[in-house]
């Protein structure tokens, strides 16, 4: 069985990327991968608290490898912290990276151009697939998120701070990604069937920066 790491956000993508990786039967997990943001000591991009990241992987039972990025971080300085991460993996015999990413080409294909520098290579288990059916599927399969960024240039504030269910997804406007795979939203997933218990947490104050993304503080319990 095939040892490989699994790019985690936290959010529902990357949840469905893990279960896809864990059923298949052919893949063992050797760690959970994340950028965290150490001036916020939160999910880069996602602003969740390391805190409730850290609940996610031990209610997962699987390891934690966090990645530490500065505030307003260049490219660069993403591919150095993150290739230092990788080559510790490569050099333990660990050549493949799952990433949720579901049909943005020029990113898939800037993953795999790092990826190959290390003689590693990118798993993609949802590619492709259809988000509406992925976004409904998630929901059938009982898992559990919330939003906790959107942007506002195609969502109003409303949208963040909301459970992903039914009426969440009939409500998103004409244009929308469901699985938000252009960066329309950003999900915590907080219970669902790879998951050994429920991620407790509470709705925090709603914050619009950059003057475009509205993110939902979520306080760990």
């Amino acid at each position: 069985m095939e040892r490989v790491l699994v790019s985690w956000s936290g959010g529902k993508d990357s949840a469905m990327a893990l279960s896809e990786t864990l059923n298949s039967g052919r893949h063992e997990v050797a760690a959970l991968l994340t950028t965290v943001t150490r001036d916020y000591d939160r999910i880069s991009m996602h602003g969740v608290r390391r805190i409730l990241l850290e609940q996610q992987a031990e209610s997962l039972g699987i390891r934690l490898e966090e990645v530490f990025i500065t505030m307003d971080a260049s490219n660069a300085e993403y591919e150095s912290s993150m290739g230092k991460v990788l080559s510790k993996y490569q050099d333990s015999g660990i050549t493949s990276v799952v990433f949720g990413d579901i049909f943005l080409e020029d990113l898939r294909k800037y993953r795999e151009e790092r990826l190959s520098l290390l003689n590693m290579h990118g798993l993609f288990p949802i590619w492709k697939m259809d988000t509406n059916e992925l976004a409904r599927g998630f929901i059938a399969s009982r898992f559990k998120a919330i939003t906790t960024c959107v942007d506002t240039k195609v969502l109003g504030k409303e949208f963040v701070g909301r459970e992903i269910d039914e009426e969440f997804l009939s409500q998103l406007p004409v244009g929308v990604d469901r699985c938000g795979e252009n960066g329309e939203y950003h999900s915590f997933v907080y219970d669902g069937p790879i998951f050994k218990k429920r991620i407790p947490f509470s709705l925090g104050e709603k914050v619009l920066r950059e003057n475009r993304f509205y993110y939902c503080d979520l306080i760990d319990r």
